[in-house]
């Protein structure tokens, strides 16, 4: 079954979160995972509105998406958003049901 990785974030130092998602898409392709959104236009329906950046990720697998977050290199590129408060992001994954 597929699983998805649901991100939402804050952008507060471009130039450090840059260093990060410039990463991101061979990283997340190294574990079959398709990026469906990121950035892009967007509308709060309920809930804070302190997050103005939203990700969806497709993997082929709940294993793969996990697998991906704690890979060596996501947490190394992961590591420019962290610094010095660069981004705040929450992120979950979460599986699909079965057709």
């Amino acid at each position: 079954m597929s699983a998805y990785w649901l991100a939402r974030s804050i952008v507060n130092d471009p130039v450090l979160y840059k260093r990060y998602a410039d990463q991101v898409p061979d990283i997340v392709a190294a574990y079959g995972g398709r990026i469906l959104a990121r950035g892009g236009k967007f509308e709060i329906l309920e809930g804070p509105e302190k997050f103005t950046r939203f990700v969806v990720i497709e993997f082929p697998s709940l294993e793969q998406a996990r697998a991906c977050f704690h890979s060596e290199r996501y947490q190394s590129a992961a590591r420019w958003r962290r610094q010095d408060g660069a981004g705040e992001v929450e992120l979950a994954i979460v599986e699909s049901l079965d057709a």
